[in-house]
């Protein structure tokens, strides 16, 4: 296969909602350029105002695979997702890693106020492109939030896949389980 000669570049947007992800995705979308994938847009799409949460993890799955392919191919992806949690973060370095992509975290943080500002407006305003949320959820995923430390906003270091997992890929694959479990470290 022929290989561009830039590696393409896999940007993970990362916060709570109302921090800004997705404005700071379309962003990049036009300045990198890149392939923005957003999964609200596309639950809204395929389920309306329902948001079944036991289809998030298959659209997230897919649009993984999706993105990985095209970084394969040289496009710069932006995977708009939030990415709450480290171990989400470090597997998706690290299969960028195994098909010849950089990665990049982009961290948005935002404290509570503004939060619940941004998240009430945005519903009111558009509630066609949006899931409502209340005030008891903003807070229980604040607390399941694990910001990025500097290792990972720097892109320096990955740790190793948890003790109970082959690998990073296969991690991922139980955590999407939409995603394959075929991504492997490229020979050296």
């Amino acid at each position: 296969m022929l290989r561009p000669l830039e590696p393409a570049i896999i940007y993970l947007i990362v916060g709570l909602p109302g921090a800004g992800k997705t404005t700071r995705a379309k962003e990049l979308e036009l300045s990198a350029p890149a392939l923005r994938l957003t999964p609200d847009e596309w639950q809204l799409a395929l389920f309306g105002d329902q948001n079944p949460p036991d289809k998030r993890d298959l659209v997230e799955g897919k649009l993984i695979q999706l993105g990985m392919r095209a970084a394969e191919l040289g496009t710069n992806v932006v995977f708009d997702f939030g990415f709450w949690g480290k171990d989400e973060r470090s597997a998706l370095r690290w299969i960028a890693g195994t098909i010849g992509a950089r990665s990049q975290v982009v961290y948005l943080p935002i404290d509570h106020e503004e939060q619940r500002k941004r998240v009430t407006t945005r519903f009111a305003t558009t509630p066609h492109e949006t899931f409502q949320m209340s005030d008891v959820e903003l807070t229980q995923w604040r607390l399941q939030f694990q910001a990025p430390d500097e290792e990972e906003l720097q892109g320096t270091h990955i740790p190793p896949a948890p003790l109970d997992h082959a690998s990073w890929s296969a991690w991922a694959s139980e955590r999407w389980p939409s995603l394959p479990d075929i991504y492997t470290v490229a020979a050296e």
